[in-house]
């Protein structure tokens, strides 16, 4: 079965001609942001892939890419193997009715004038999937869906807690039938009680409407509840794909295991594979306007050698469906 979502060698670069960024930064014109650089993955029918790394990884870029949102520098995207890269406006018409985004903040993704009626049904007339006679028993069935009572059809976005207003977005998200949902940071914002609801209701819907998911967090037990593989993201690049059983029980590329060692945990007093000191990080990001020579991660890795600032690696599989770009690993 052909995969649902391809990218390949997908690229986002940023310029800093012109704006605030170049009277912050004079005297170096062409410079750009390598926000995304060179990212390949798929996400197969019916499955969550995850996507983590730290904040200004590119993570969100990378998901706004996919869906067309902002337009990539090089690369390619497929949808049900059509490509999308090239696609005018009008063109893409259909692909956004499969493809979907779930926001990071239930409140400023709503517009805050709209009833959630409106809000849910706008989507639905833009695309004119029901007639205006039937959109009101489509909106309410929607609301059901995620949890919602009907009155809550009536109501402002301010009128609710977070955890509805995020199954708002998820209705919203819904209404088109879509067939791939983005959901970037979704649950951050969120209260840890109704984050677990909001999790186990997108994990339910998954399963009921046979969705597939593109999660987007820098929550690693928030990954691994939700994802069936993982993908880990380091300074525009992929750093490491894995099962996400796998990836927990044993992460190969330093930068996964130093995420790993981060998680706080309360235990037995028994040592883990994960409390070394040399697997906890030092230092910053690098400059995404200047990056370093060879391995991006090289500067904060315990492990580096020569080879690691000659070249950057490139990811490949060390073993079944688990990929890493590492030369500890040639």
């Amino acid at each position: 079965m052909a995969p649902l979502l391809e990218v390949r060698d997908l690229v986002k670069h940023f310029p800093l001609d012109g704006g605030m960024l170049t009277r912050l930064l004079p005297g170096r014109p062409g410079r750009v942001v390598h926000a995304v650089d060179g990212v390949s993955f798929v996400v197969e029918p019916g499955e969550t892939l995850g996507l983590v790394g730290e904040s200004g990884c590119g993570k969100t870029t990378t998901s706004r890419l996919i869906l067309r949102a902002i337009e990539p520098t090089a690369g390619r995207i497929f949808f049900e193997a059509q490509e999308i890269t090239g696609l005018s406006p009008a063109e893409l018409l259909p692909f956004r009715r499969k493809a979907q985004i779930v926001f990071q903040d239930p409140y400023t993704s709503l517009n805050p004038r709209m009833t959630v009626e409106r809000i849910v049904g706008e989507p639905i007339l833009v695309h004119r999937l029901v007639a205006s006679g039937e959109l009101r028993a489509r909106v309410r069935t929607l609301l059901e869906m995620v949890g919602l009572q009907s009155e809550h059809a009536a109501r402002y976005p301010h009128e609710l807690s977070g955890g509805q207003r995020q199954r708002v977005g998820i209705a919203r998200a819904l209404g088109l039938g879509p067939r791939l949902i983005v959901a970037d940071e979704a649950v951050s914002a969120l209260d840890v009680s109704v984050r677990s609801q909001i999790l186990n209701l997108m994990t339910a819907l998954r399963e009921r409407l046979h969705l597939s998911y593109l999660f987007v967090s820098h929550d690693l037990s928030v990954i691994r509840f939700v994802s069936h593989r993982v993908a880990v993201m380091y300074l525009g690049r992929l750093a490491e794909v894995a099962p996400a059983d796998e990836l927990f029980k044993r992460p190969l590329h330093p930068y996964t295991q130093a995420l790993m060692a981060a998680i706080p945990t309360i235990g037995d007093g028994r040592a883990s594979i994960f409390d070394q000191p040399e697997r906890l990080l030092e230092g910053e990001l690098p400059n995404p306007i200047d990056l370093p020579r060879g391995c991006r991660f090289a500067g904060r890795c315990p492990f580096r050698f020569d080879r690691c600032a000659e070249a950057e690696p490139e990811l490949k599989e060390v073993e079944t469906g688990h990929t890493v770009a590492c030369y500890l690993y040639e």
